[in-house]
């Protein structure tokens, strides 16, 4: 299960910021994903909480091959076969049940648990899995948490969300164990409905010079 680990660690390190998109209309993906592509965004996590999701992703892969599109909102197996079948680079979820970490062992796609507590992390570490979602975040004890996780849990790397924002981006950076910071405000599902795609690059622009 190591190898699971290692193409979201890749992807993730590379930008350190991974957006998180509701398509409500899969014709947005490709100049959205474009938008967040120039403006340093690369890889995009597509919820799958909307019918035009799995289009999305199709779609993304076959126009914007800079981008790395991933299945999110992960919840049940079906959702782990479909974003398998539609060709996530890896597939990201809130939770940790049982029949999704079964689902995941018997697939080759990367896949990255959320957890909430330490309890929570030390059930999927034991099935082998390093690089993990801390969610809801900041209702989970935000940066703090993970800092206390830091001793007791030195191999795991985080991806915090829910409730992140680009002021507290410092404060998540500052630690050691967090690979990146993902959240829904690199790509506000307003501006995605107003198809304001500059906005979209210029939001990521401001966050990746932020960070670098």
């Amino acid at each position: 299960m190591a190898s699971q680990s290692e193409l979201p660690l890749i992807a993730l390190g590379a930008t350190r910021l991974l957006p998180l998109v509701t398509i409500e209309r899969a014709e947005d993906a490709v100049p959205l994903a474009q938008a967040l592509v120039d403006g340093g965004l690369p890889t995009i996590e597509i919820a799958l909480r909307t019918p035009a999701a799995p289009q999305a992703i199709r779609n993304i892969l076959k126009h914007v091959p800079a981008a790395t599109p991933v299945a999110g909102n992960v919840l049940t197996p079906h959702d782990f076969a479909l974003a398998s079948h539609v060709g996530a680079r890896f597939a990201v979820s809130p939770l940790a049940t049982p029949a999704l970490m079964d689902a995941a062992a018997r697939s080759d796609l990367p896949f990255i648990p959320g957890v909430a507590t330490p309890s929570e992390l030390m059930a999927v570490v034991t099935k082998g899995f390093h690089v993990v979602k801390f969610f809801p975040a900041m209702a989970f004890g935000g940066p703090e948490a993970l800092r206390a996780m830091q001793a007791p849990f030195p191999h795991v790397r985080f991806l915090p969300t829910g409730g992140t924002m680009d002021e507290d981006l410092d404060r998540w950076f500052a630690l050691t164990n967090v690979v990146a910071v993902g959240g829904a405000w690199l790509a506000p599902v307003e501006d995605i409905r107003n198809r304001d795609w500059d906005r979209i690059r210029k939001r990521a622009e401001s966050a990746v010079a932020r960070i670098s």
